[in-house]
């Protein structure tokens, strides 16, 4: 999981490890009691546990700055290359207690083990991109239980014994890593369509298709095209918990990072741009199908060959929020994830075998009796 803190002092790893500052903008102290205060998915601002004083985060710096993260120009940026510094780690002496803990190197933010303060370091390191913005957790850890259990009641093939008993771990807010592209795209395709007719053959009638060439262009924008920037994590559950609000961003402040874990990216720039690449040819092929479809009135479409230009090309490095946790069913643990800004959930759940035979059998007994109808 990702922020893991290694509790181990271990002398040759500290020595090997990179020192960083942490940020004092985030181990902000309450006015009223001197408590550690955290960033709070409820109000959106900070938030101290112990007396429950809240305090505002202002837009930009000294609250001048820009309230959302800027589209930046890919052609011209500098630093596209991956950051994935493997085992590499860094060293954080806690300003408040003074203990010093070993964090992996990919780690933006954390919390100290020993006294709970909140540990935000600097937002880039050598070779790395600060984040352009942050979409703050709006869904509390309170609601992503509540999420959880809901979606686990809609899982039919999940054990009813596991609906009732199974409860989730302790939920870890995390921070990841993700990219945002946008680009105008002209394509130009050739492909076949075919269209369906009916041809009696003695008593018996079948359905004939007639193919056909066809050629042409497609415009369309793409708009926050998402690439996740970390390695770390599960991509079929990812894309579960998607879509994210990406157009609801803040400008990167450290305070959104307050008392959550938070990952730099391992994949950069240059790498996102080919992933969304692939991602935006797909929606582009889905868009010409469409397209030929209503032009020819078309029952099929196969065959499409593309040539696609990309031009104007912006990114945004976010931030987004995912609350991770699991739960343990008959000595086995299922992990899942809630889409911190929507509440959304995705993971894996236990399975009944005898709920599949049972569904398997149904299906079996609705054909036969179809075909017995007929």
């Amino acid at each position: 999981m990702a922020g893991t803190v290694n509790n181990e002092y271990n002398y040759e790893s500290v020595m090997n490890a990179e020192k960083v500052s942490t940020l004092k903008e985030t181990d902000r102290k309450c006015p009223q009691c001197g408590g550690t205060m955290d960033f709070d998915p409820a109000t959106g601002g900070l938030h101290c546990p112990f007396c429950d004083y809240t305090e505002e985060i202002k837009a930009g710096s000294a609250g001048n700055g820009p309230e959302k993260a800027e589209e930046l120009d890919f052609a011209s940026a500098e630093q596209t290359g991956n950051c994935d510094w493997g085992t590499e780690q860094k060293t954080v002496t806690c300003k408040n207690c003074g203990a010093t803990s070993v964090y992996d190197a990919l780690d933006v933010a954390n919390v100290c083990p020993y006294c709970g303060s909140n540990q935000v370091m600097e937002a880039a390191a050598v070779d790395t991109l600060a984040p352009g913005g942050v979409v703050p957790f709006k869904v509390t850890a309170k609601q992503a239980g509540e999420a959880f259990t809901e979606w686990l009641k809609k899982k039919w093939f999940c054990p009813g014994k596991a609906k009732k008993s199974a409860e989730a771990d302790s939920f870890q807010g995390v921070y990841l890593p993700y990219w945002t592209f946008d680009s105008d795209t002209y394509t130009t395709y050739d492909a076949e369509y075919g269209k369906d007719r009916r041809v009696r053959r003695g008593k018996e009638e079948t359905t004939v298709t007639d193919w056909y060439r066809t050629s042409g262009s497609y415009s369309e924008f793409i708009d926050d095209e998402l690439v996740c920037g970390s390695d770390r994590h599960e991509k079929g559950i990812l894309h579960s918990i998607e879509p994210f609000d990406t157009a609801d961003n803040k400008a990167y402040k450290p305070e959104y990072l307050a008392g959550f874990v938070a990952e730099r990216y391992s994949l950069g720039l240059k790498d996102a741009w080919e992933k969304a690449k692939e991602q935006i040819r797909k929606k582009l092929q889905n868009g010409i199908s469409s397209q030929i479809r209503s032009q020819h009135a078309a029952d099929h479409v196969r065959n499409i060959r593309m040539n696609t230009r990309h031009s104007n090309i912006t990114y945004k490095y976010l931030m987004l929020p995912i609350w991770l946790s699991s739960f343990e069913y008959n000595g086995k643990i299922y992990q899942f994830m809630v889409n911190g800004q929507s509440g959304k959930v995705g993971g894996k759940s236990p399975i009944s075998v005898l709920r599949v035979l049972l569904a398997i059998l149904l299906v079996i007994a609705i054909i036969v009796l179809l075909y017995n109808i007929s």
